[in-house]
């Protein structure tokens, strides 16, 4: 739509999206992309926040390992020795 490839009715019609919805989002894009896309920042805070997501769900493996051994009763050191 940008390029021109594609009107932004036909772009409607194919998404099944408002032609009203479309123009407001080419608008605010063109207006704000390049401040939002050029913002370094926000790429080190998706950054970081990934790497914390990552961080906690391996926390949470390791405590539903624990939890599910503690609820069959075999504690890690003896299942390995079984």
């Amino acid at each position: 739509m940008i390029e021109g490839e594609r009107t932004i009715g036909q772009i409607a019609r194919c998404s099944s999206i408002h032609p009203a919805s479309i123009h407001r989002w080419k608008s605010e894009f063109l207006e704000k992309g390049p401040e939002i896309f050029s913002q370094e920042t926000t790429c080190h805070e998706y950054e970081r926040r990934i790497q914390e997501l990552e961080r906690l769900i391996g926390h949470k493996e390791v405590e539903i390992a624990l939890l599910k051994n503690f609820l069959t009763g075999i504690s890690p050191e003896r299942e390995k020795s079984l």
